[in-house]
Formats: C-alpha cells, sequence, structure tokens
C-alpha cells in the first residue's frame, strides 16, 4: 500500500513539473529548436532570451512588481487582521454570516472586476498608477485574509487579553503584544498568499496599467506580437517571474502549512 501511494505522488509530481521543466528548458532555445521536430532533452542552450528580456526594461516592470507586490500585502495584512480581530470579539447581529461572507467575495473573478475598477478608478483619477493597482489587489485580497485570520483569532485565548486588561493594557496594547504575535503563522500565511496574487495577476494589471506602470505578467504578454509568438522570451520572462515567489514559498513553506491547517478551524 505504501509503495502503490508512493508510485502515486511521484506521478503527481511528475505532471506538476514536466510543465515547469518545459517552461524552463524552452526558455533556453532559439527559435529554430523551439520548433524543431527534435523533441530530445538534449540540446545546445542559449542565454539569448534572457538576455533580451532583461535588456528590455525589465528592471522597471520588476520594480513596479515589487511595488505593487509588498504594498498591497502590508494593508491587505494591516486592514485584514483589525477585521477578523473585530468579527471575533465583538458580538454583534449578523457576526457569523459576515464572517462566513466575507470567503464568497474572493470567489469572485477578477475579470468580472476589471470594468468597474477601471471606470471607478478613472473617475478618481488612479487609473494607469501603481497606487490604484495596488489597492485594488488589497481590496481583491482581504476577504480571504479576513477568513484565514478570523479562525486564527478565535484560537487565541479570551483569558489572555483579560488578564493583560487587569495589568493595565489598553486595547491597542493589548491588541499589539499580546494578539499579534500569536497570529505570526496566519500573518505569514496571508502574506505568502497575497503576495503570490499580487505578483502573478494578469488581468486587472492589463486594464488598469499604462506603458510606464505594467507588472511584470503583462510585460511578458508583449512578446506576442502580430508576426508571431515569441516563444523563447515569454519563457525566459515566465521564468524569471515565476522564481521570486517560488523561492519565497519554499522558505516559508512551513509557515503556509501551519496556517492552512489551523487557520481553516473555527472555535
Amino acid at each position: 500500500m505504501n509503495a502503490l501511494r508512493l508510485i502515486v505522488l511521484l506521478v503527481l509530481a511528475a505532471a506538476c513539473l514536466v510543465p515547469i521543466w518545459a517552461m524552463v528548458a524552452t526558455s533556453f532555445k532559439t527559435q529554430v529548436q523551439i520548433f524543431s521536430l527534435d523533441l530530445s532533452p538534449i540540446f545546445v542552450p542559449t542565454l539569448d532570451n534572457y538576455r533580451a528580456v532583461i535588456e528590455d526594461r525589465f528592471d522597471r516592470f520588476l520594480w513596479n512588481s515589487v511595488i505593487v507586490g509588498v504594498a498591497a500585502t502590508v494593508l491587505t495584512l494591516m486592514a485584514g487582521t483589525m477585521c477578523a480581530y473585530a468579527l471575533a470579539r465583538f458580538r454583534f447581529m449578523g457576526r457569523g454570516t459576515l464572517a462566513g461572507g466575507t470567503l464568497l467575495l474572493r470567489t469572485l473573478p477578477p475579470a468580472v472586476l476589471a470594468v468597474p475598477l477601471f471606470l471607478t478608478w478613472t473617475n478618481l483619477g488612479l487609473a494607469s498608477s501603481l497606487t490604484g493597482l495596488t489597492l485594488a489587489y488589497a481590496a481583491l485580497n482581504l476577504p480571504f485574509t479576513i477568513w484565514l485570520l478570523y479562525g486564527f483569532v478565535q484560537q487565541v485565548p479570551e483569558e489572555l487579553e483579560e488578564a493583560a486588561a487587569i495589568d493595565g493594557c489598553g486595547p491597542f496594547r493589548v491588541f499589539w503584544s499580546v494578539i499579534l504575535p500569536l497570529l505570526a503563522p496566519g500573518l505569514a500565511a496571508a502574506a505568502i498568499f497575497t503576495f503570490r496574487i499580487a505578483w502573478n495577476e494578469f488581468i486587472l494589471s492589463l486594464v488598469l496599467t499604462n506603458r510606464f506602470t505594467r507588472t511584470l505578467p503583462v510585460a511578458a504578454s508583449l512578446y506576442v506580437t502580430d508576426v508571431g509568438v515569441e516563444w523563447g522570451k515569454i519563457m525566459a520572462a515566465g521564468t524569471l517571474i515565476a522564481l521570486p515567489p517560488l523561492l519565497f514559498t519554499f522558505v516559508a513553506a512551513r509557515q503556509i502549512i501551519g496556517g492552512l491547517t489551523a487557520g481553516a478551524v473555527k472555535g
């Protein structure tokens, strides 16, 4: 039974790794090699695709993605932590429905929100700016962050807050010194998911940015031209785009697993 389970896991792992291998391998091929009928994994690699991508204003698009990803993550965590704490601790009518309904908002696809957001942001003067895109990503990820941290806050005994209040701590001090440290695994998991979505999202970035503020996923799509698709450059850009969140995920894998398992349990 264990051997069969191992085989199934290896097959699933291979199925997940094959597209990644295809992307990385293609990024080291010339256009002639890409369209060649020779499917041998052995070929003469080239760095021309990476050189072309990096020289094509890659640093500007990278900086835009970093700014938007980090800012959206910080805003989402700040607002989501306070909202989750309020839902878990304050007693008011419809609290449970509101807490459960927050996750339903996350099911809305970004494509549905693109046009209304563009019209709203245009009226507010936020269209084609990193600020507008950051606010859009923060709003997009806020429901999931609230839902995730809501479960974490419920696991914190209220007696700890009462003891801190007896010792003379005010509400803000209790929240900052008692609650936040205990929410560290949930905050880490929420930060990782928020950053990955803000880093990889395409539709909203395509609609809400211009040639100066576009992020890396949109920049990669520019290699689909009227005369053909530059597959080598697209795969090189995709590999470079995937590296930061991939490394970040591997480093914080324990935090992600802890966040998913603990945060999903409701008290």
